[in-house]
């Protein structure tokens, strides 16, 4: 996500490297690689005209701080008007008052809907809540029993009423909700390769059956600018509250989640990053520009880490660590813990420094599949003592795990160089070397 656009930004912002000031010579062919960056990104072309005019004549007229090149100084004139375009500092989160509160879902065939309304779900229930969902899409095959599957898989209700009539189903549903006492109910409505007026009115019906709170479109990020067009109709139609832009862990331009605030003056609340239900985020304007300006996203990175990772057991495994205590099974906890993040292209991507650095993340998940397999081949005593491990012993592990001496071999060098590692930092006094909230081996 964004690699394009992070290489062309970093060319324009080498550019003005080691200049003594920022004059109208040395900028104009920085911004016009900003503008080329934005437009092969699939923003919209006004947008990027508008966008660069601004940072143009607020660059021209900035005093270059003390501290700063004006190279740094162009980045912060660049990345604040970003977040600004993008929404500002302040999230804008679904706002429910009512109880039921309704949240109706929309958008184009394919875009996600309905995986996004389960994760809908699945957040409100983390909450507390008592959701449900009511599966009004009528059209697509099978999108009902998706639904209804996806709800199994979270002990979420789905409403299927008759199935045929989405009308019907709704008001049914409504109903249903205020019977059982729901206090979320999310409605996955039906959409279509390309806006039409029946699907409109269907909606629009809908819509004035549940008088929903929120009115969230789906958005694909890789359909570009049809997706900021749609995105127009449905709002000029509907109404919009805001969206959920997904596939963003595809090979999407990204040039979607810049425009579409400015072009229909309604937020990003979400977006989707991965297929799995719990690969859903909230928007943040300030985190995803420092991802599209290279700069990566520390603050998601932390709480990712909060959430995954164990705080008391990665404070002993760091003490214990430093006393050379480490065991093999200590280290196949850690990679577990490493997998728990996500992909290691996702962790690499929020980290400040490595965008546009050529690293071979499926190499990377490759070994460290490898090494899980491995120490799971072996028995709890060779696991805490490698040294038992004789040829005999590795042939065994080698073929219980699929994999060859030299990658057994590899991975016990690995693991006697990290306890060699350490014991050099324990040494020469460097236990705040570690954080607490980071695992060992990262």
């Amino acid at each position: 996500m964004f690699e394009n656009i992070q290489k062309k930004l970093s060319s324009a912002f080498k550019n003005l490297s080691g200049q003594g000031k920022i004059s109208e010579k040395n900028i104009k062919e920085a911004v016009r690689q900003v503008k080329l960056s934005l437009l092969e990104a699939d923003v919209n072309y006004k947008v990027v005209k508008d966008f660069i005019d601004k940072v143009k004549e607020e660059a021209m007229g900035a005093k270059v701080l003390e501290s700063l090149t004006p190279d740094q100084e162009f980045i912060r004139v660049v990345r604040d008007n970003l977040i600004e375009l993008m929404g500002g500092n302040k999230p804008e989160k679904i706002s429910l008052s009512r109880n039921p509160g309704f949240i109706m879902l929309v958008g184009l065939q394919g875009s996600g809907k309905t995986t996004h309304a389960a994760k809908l779900a699945k957040m409100y229930q983390k909450e507390g809540r008592k959701p449900l969902l009511i599966a009004a899409d009528t059209y697509r095959p099978a999108a009902i029993d998706q639904l209804v599957q996806l709800g199994d898989s979270l002990g979420v209700p789905v409403f299927t009423g008759d199935k045929t009539d989405a009308r019907n189903i709704v008001k049914e549903g409504k109903k249903y909700a205020e019977k059982l006492l729901h206090d979320i109910v999310i409605v996955d409505t039906a959409g279509r390769l390309h806006i039409d007026q029946q699907m409109m009115d269907e909606v629009e019906d809908i819509k004035n059956i549940v008088n929903p709170e929120e009115i969230i479109m789906v958005v694909d990020s890789m359909m570009g600018q049809d997706a900021v067009s749609s995105a127009k109709e449905f709002n000029d139609r509907l109404e919009l509250s805001g969206f959920i832009v997904t596939k963003l862990d595809g090979d999407s331009r990204g040039g979607v989640i810049i425009s579409i605030r400015e072009i229909t003056k309604k937020p990003v609340k979400f977006v989707g990053v991965g297929e799995k239900l719990d690969e859903f985020e909230p928007f943040y304007a300030e985190r995803y520009a420092g991802r599209i300006l290279g700069m990566g996203d520390v603050l998601s990175l932390i709480e990712k880490v909060e959430q995954e990772v164990d705080k008391e057991k990665a404070e002993e495994d760091a003490k214990r660590m430093m006393e050379g205590k480490i065991t093999l099974e200590d280290f196949l906890q850690n990679i577990k813990q490493i997998r728990k993040m996500g992909p290691l292209s996702k962790i690499l991507e929020m980290i400040p420094g490595t965008q546009g650095v050529d690293v071979d993340t499926d190499k990377g998940e490759k070994e460290m599949t490898k090494m899980e397999a491995i120490i799971n081949s072996m028995t709890p005593k060779e696991r805490k003592d490698p040294k038992v491990l004789t040829y005999s012993r590795k042939q065994r592990i080698a073929k219980g795990s699929g994999t060859s001496l030299q990658d057994i071999n590899k991975l016990l060098k690995s693991y006697d160089q990290l306890k060699k590692t350490m014991k050099q930092f324990k040494k020469f006094g460097k236990k705040k070397f570690f954080g607490n909230k980071m695992p060992f081996g990262m």
